[in-house]
């Protein structure tokens, strides 16, 4: 009897321990997105396009492509998306609606948010020194808690390098940890590297320069055994639009084994806005 009184206290503790770890993903979020912001450079230097003659043509072709001549070169990105989400296996995919918020400063790392209708919130982080994924139900229950290890870093790294592709060619520009090269006449390889990670994209490119897929090897356990490895991942681009000098996709389709019959676009973002924010003014 002494154990069933009990009951009502426990739970309400395990309650306020739920909310308040709910109060300090906030805070982390919030903080990561703060410092992520604070990397856009004060003082931009401006795209000439003879910056990267030099470079393979596919490679040249992209670039001029992206940035406008004259644009500044701004390396961070705000992105609100919706679209649809897959929580679900790819031979059962439940798409959900999503609204998703993120900051992209490549190589420096990426914050996502997502909410889906089905009560599923929280957050995707990387950095090339940490990361998370956290995700819970109704704001307060876990159902996802990982991170904190060399293969979700990994894993994380790719994501971001690749994504700087779709809206921060600035961030792609040659220069240290940045190299170019044309695995074919169509193809550009670009590969990033930030201390021990590095990660090579290779992109699609049309006669006009648009990237039509972003495709590379990711360290990644989405697979049966739920085991780390290289393997294919990437998506299509599509709806193109000119935003404050860049040429970016507002429609992105994307998921593991790209170009392979077990392909599962599990991400199919609509883009609502892409801006690049100027950076935070200095606290006092």
């Amino acid at each position: 009897m002494i154990f069933l009184w009990l009951l009502p206290g426990v739970f309400a503790l395990a309650l306020l321990g739920l909310a308040a770890l709910r109060v300090l993903d906030a805070r982390d979020d919030r903080a990561q997105w703060r410092r992520l912001a604070a990397l856009q450079p004060v003082r931009p230097a401006v795209f000439d396009p003879q910056s990267v003659a030099g470079l393979p043509e596919p490679a040249r072709r992209f670039l001029r492509f992206a940035i406008a001549p004259g644009a500044p070169l701004l390396t961070v990105a705000e992105l609100h998306m919706g679209g649809e989400f897959s929580l679900g296996p790819p031979d059962r995919p439940v798409y959900q609606p999503m609204d998703a918020r993120q900051i992209l400063a490549a190589p420096e790392g990426f914050l996502w948010t997502l909410r889906l209708p089905n009560g599923v919130s929280g957050s995707d982080f990387g950095s090339p020194a940490r990361g998370w994924t956290r995700f819970r139900i109704f704001g307060l229950f876990p159902v996802a808690r990982l991170g904190g290890n060399a293969d979700h870093t990994r894993a994380a790294f790719g994501r971001y390098v690749a994504e700087a592709v779709f809206w921060t060619p600035a961030a792609l520009l040659p220069g240290p940890g940045v190299t170019w090269e044309a695995p074919g006449p169509d193809t550009a390889r670009v590969t990033v590297t930030r201390g021990p990670l590095s990660q090579a994209v290779d992109i699609e490119v049309a006669p006009d320069g648009r990237p039509i897929t972003v495709h590379f090897q990711r360290w990644s356990d989405a697979n049966p055994e739920r085991r780390y490895r290289l393997q294919p991942f990437g998506g299509v681009l599509s709806d193109f639009r000119d935003v404050q000098g860049f040429r970016v996709p507002f429609a992105v389709e994307a998921g593991s084994m790209f170009g392979t019959e077990a392909y599962f676009p599990f991400f199919r973002a609509r883009i609502a806005e892409v801006r690049f924010p100027p950076p935070p003014a200095p606290r006092p």
